[in-house]
């Protein structure tokens, strides 16, 4: 019998390239997106690739579509919910909303997305949860303390459900956690930078410069999100799944500042991260 998975932000990058090669090796896929239609016509052709509306800052959309998949299946075996969005700017210059619209999305999108999927994922034999973080989850960065907020909130969240959920409902639990992905995200983020006044010519601004410019020398080559959809089709087969998996070597390297992996330990995290930004 073919297993079944449902993601959330399938439209683009990470979501879509993990659709795919699920899809492309047997999978029955359920890929969340805003635009049926548009997503169906570009990424369709495949009969077990099925694109289905998954607003998750609207528990009735999810309801919606988790129930379509509950008529045609009975359970769920993998809930993969990696809708998410970045957000580049200071906490001194946010607006309530912006915060808002952030957490709406990364945090709460989750949770929504977690209440709406659970009761399928009880009916399978074995279920997994799976939700995108990022190294940013782990390790706070300059001018992304919002971003990194919500995220840490869903490390958390995820880190807490795994307490239990495998004992009681044997459900697996993983935090997928990227660095830097060559997608549009990166300069989606930019964009809203710009959109909503650039940077700003106060005390921020040489913070902005030096940031960006330490990002980019640091992230030249990103990881592609085919293959962090690889690293994911790995974890779901993997015997035992962890409650964290990293999906490249840079990503690894920069958390090890945060985990005291390091030798130089917390001292020499803040000392690199200071050179970093005096790049």
């Amino acid at each position: 019998m073919n297993k079944i998975i449902a993601i959330t932000g399938a439209s683009s990058g990470i979501g879509l390239a993990t659709a795919i090669l699920f899809a492309d090796q047997g999978w029955t896929v359920y890929a969340g997106t805003r635009n049926v239609l548009r997503d169906q016509e570009q990424h369709g052709g495949r009969p077990n690739l099925h694109f289905l509306e998954m607003e998750v800052t609207q528990p009735e959309s999810l309801e919606r579509a988790f129930a379509t998949i509950e008529e045609r299946h009975g359970h769920l075996d993998v809930l993969f919910a990696n809708a998410g969005f970045g957000f580049l700017r200071p906490l001194g210059q946010a607006t309530f909303e912006e915060i808002q619209t952030v957490f709406d999305t990364n945090v709460y999108g989750v949770m929504h997305t977690i209440r709406a999927g659970l009761p399928l994922l009880r009916k399978a034999a074995s279920g997994h949860l799976v939700a995108t973080t990022s190294v940013g989850g782990l390790v706070g960065q300059p001018l992304n303390e919002i971003y990194c907020a919500s995220k840490f909130a869903v490390e958390g969240l995820l880190e807490s459900l795994a307490t239990y959920y495998k004992p009681t409902f044997n459900i697996d639990v993983t935090l997928l956690e990227p660095g830097a992905i060559a997608t549009h995200f990166n300069s989606t983020v930019l964009s809203h930078v710009e959109q909503t006044g650039g940077i700003r010519d106060d005390e921020y601004k040489p913070v902005f410069e030096t940031y960006i410019g330490t990002f980019s020398k640091r992230n030249a080559v990103p990881q592609t999100p085919e293959s962090v959809a690889e690293v994911m089709l790995k974890l779901v087969n993997m015997e035992t799944k962890p409650l964290r998996i990293r999906t490249s070597e840079q990503a690894d390297d920069f958390v090890r500042f945060k985990v005291g992996q390091d030798p130089t330990g917390l001292d020499g995290m803040l000392n690199t991260r200071k050179l970093q930004l005096n790049m």
